[in-house]
């Protein structure tokens, strides 16, 4: 990962925040680049889980990097600032059904587009608890287009409230790693 470019984009799963600062963490530990990537809604909202601006903060002095959070600041990451890799994780059904319907409206999904232009891959930790129901028609749509994988998948009974499906850290990197180098079989 040392001299890779890794964009790491969050969508408003606020329950995964804290697994997706620590799959940033192991990014750079690794040595990777951090180019930090919010949606507007994980950008801004306050939630029980932590403020928007912990989490900005959190961010900015993890990375060295200010968060692209528009649009407009997300254009260049295709054509002229490209990125080896773009995570999306936490990714919610809302996101998912976006990219799997070619909608461009937020600073992630907008990333992502100007990404694959360059023939990169996306990775995608899902976070949501529809996966089997009205998400999984996304994720199908997703899964057979090139060049997008997904970490693994599993239920989170942590929380106790209601089945979530959530991003598992460790497989962020790997996966991340896996696709820099052309492995093909971390595809699910």
């Amino acid at each position: 990962m040392k001299g890779k470019k890794i964009g790491y984009a969050m969508c408003g799963s606020f329950c995964t925040f804290s697994r997706a600062l620590d799959a940033i963490a192991a990014l750079r530990a690794a040595g990777a680049e951090i180019v930090p990537i919010m949606s507007d809604a994980a950008y801004g909202t306050d939630t029980r889980f932590g403020t928007s601006l912990y989490f900005r903060s959190a961010i900015r002095q993890m990375t060295g990097r200010e968060i692209v959070h528009t649009i407009t600041e997300a254009e260049p990451l295709g054509p002229a600032e490209p990125l080896d890799a773009l995570v999306i994780a936490p990714c919610t059904g809302n996101t998912l059904a976006k990219l799997a319907n070619g909608i461009t409206d937020t600073a992630v999904t907008l990333a992502a587009k100007a990404h694959l232009r360059n023939l990169r891959p996306v990775i995608i930790g899902v976070s949501t608890n529809d996966a089997l129901g009205a998400a999984a028609q996304n994720i199908g749509k997703l899964l057979s287009r090139r060049r997008i994988y997904f970490v693994p998948m599993a239920q989170d009974i942590e929380l106790g409230e209601s089945i979530q499906f959530n991003l598992l850290s460790p497989w962020v990197q790997i996966g991340c790693m896996a696709h820099i180098v052309g492995c093909k079989f971390i595809k699910s």
